[in-house]
């Protein structure tokens, strides 16, 4: 499959600088383009007319004013589905800093505060001319990293989420070649319908949890082992583990290259590790930069997801003096 190591890692500015203003918004998109993300991340679900429009949840309870604007709108778990709602109507919620489920607490307390400002939900299509124009203007080359989510939910909804991105794509003119873009997805039957099917030409990441994770969309058990990784590497560019599945605690507590990793990096898949939080550092982690610094410098990932863009960068582009669980 098409992939080639980049000379350096790709910072993806994850949901946008999502760590200093409330997730998926062009607010957050432009920030993060500011302050040199590679690329920027935009998950995305089908509205009830069929439009890509850009939103991690399938829901919108956790992070829109749903519930005030739409009273009445909930399907019988209580629960507000893009998919029941036209872009018209969501155009008019209010987004926000993400809450925690069935409460009004912010999940993140230190960042943007909720319930605050103006932001407003976009489509795909939005977002691609955001990026478009902003490398017209700035002569950048910052790339979209496309997320489908839960193709096999849609598909049971009667909706095709994975022809309905590429056609938006299509429409944007990409891949173009002047904006690099990727496709991402936990659904490995889906990532294999996009190549095999489509045949699309967009590089292609797998999107990996924890071998032992309940998530039904993949066996990941399999795609984590030695044999499905080689397999993989016969329909996608590269993984997309989380961030903790390519650590492996060494004597003395230092960190080293999980077997994950190595297998990977022998393939020659590209890996892209997620989510890199300021606010959600693991065991072992004596700062933010330390651990970015041993992802970029020590285990040279080709590119990870982080809600702070700007201190990936940072980092990414100076050498750090001391690796994670050093003293």
């Amino acid at each position: 499959m098409p992939r080639g190591r980049p000379e350096k890692p790709i910072v993806i500015a994850h949901r946008g600088a999502s760590g200093y203003l409330p997730e998926h918004t062009l607010e957050s998109k432009a920030l993060a383009y500011g302050m040199g993300a590679d690329f920027l991340e935009q998950d995305v679900v089908a509205s009830a007319d069929g439009t890509a429009m850009v939103f991690h949840d399938l829901v919108l309870d956790h992070t829109t004013d749903v519930r005030s604007r739409f009273p009445g709108r909930s399907r019988d778990d209580g629960r507000h589905y893009v998919l029941d709602f036209t872009v018209a109507e969501l155009r008019q919620l209010n987004v926000t800093e993400r809450r925690r489920p069935d409460s009004e607490r912010a999940l993140w307390p230190s960042r943007f505060a909720a319930n605050t400002g103006q932001f407003q939900m976009v489509t795909l299509a939005d977002e691609l001319r955001l990026i478009k124009e902003l490398n017209r203007t700035t002569g950048g080359t910052v790339g979209a990293y496309v997320e489908i989510k839960q193709p096999g939910w849609h598909h049971q909804q009667g909706a095709d989420l994975s022809r309905i991105v590429l056609d938006c794509l299509n429409e944007a003119g990409l891949p173009s070649g002047t904006e690099p873009v990727f496709l991402q997805c936990f659904d490995y039957a889906e990532l294999g319908r996009l190549r095999h099917d489509f045949a699309t030409s967009v590089p292609l990441i797998q999107l990996l949890r924890s071998p032992t994770s309940q998530n039904k969309e993949s066996d990941f058990g399999h795609l984590c082992s030695p044999a499905g990784l080689a397999e993989l590497a016969q329909t996608v560019a590269g993984i997309g583990p989380r961030f903790s599945q390519l650590l492996k605690t060494e004597p003395g507590g230092t960190w080293g290259p999980s077997p994950l990793f190595t297998t990977a990096r022998a393939l020659g898949l590209l890996i892209h590790p997620y989510t890199f939080r300021a606010d959600d550092l693991p065991a072992g982690a004596a700062s933010f930069e330390q651990l970015l610094a041993f992802f970029f410098h020590e285990l040279r990932v080709d590119g990870l997801f982080c809600d702070f863009p700007d201190r990936a960068v940072r980092v990414r582009d100076r050498q750090p003096a001391v690796s994670p669980g050093e003293s």
